[in-house]
């Protein structure tokens, strides 16, 4: 069996991995440590890792016995393009009403 793939959309639209990812832009840590702010067991946190892991979201590092993970801004960048494209949609929007404002605004 296969894991499925999931878009950074699906990755971040999971309560528990945004607070895992906002943990992780404060510091590097284990996947005990990680766990031990959330309410579920081991394996499920380990599995939001491993999502959050195949998407590029964050890297992990064996250091002796612990796994550190660490965010990693590939998996923002699907994200990034995302908002970028209606960024630009959005300015266009508003200069083509900024200029229609300012035609009418000299018309008077």
């Amino acid at each position: 069996m296969t894991a499925q793939t999931l878009d950074a959309f699906q990755v971040i639209a999971d309560p528990s991995r945004r607070q895992m990812m906002q943990l992780l832009s404060k510091e590097s840590m284990t996947i005990n440590a990680l766990a031990e702010n959330f309410d579920m067991s081991r394996p499920a946190v380990s599995k939001h890792i491993k999502i959050m892991y195949s998407a590029g979201f964050i890297s992990i590092k064996d250091i002796g016995r612990e796994r550190h993970c660490t965010l990693k801004r590939d998996g923002f960048n699907e994200l990034q393009d995302f908002i970028n494209y209606f960024d630009k949609f959005w300015e266009g929007k508003l200069k083509n009403l900024e200029t229609l404002l300012n035609s009418k605004a000299k018309g008077k």
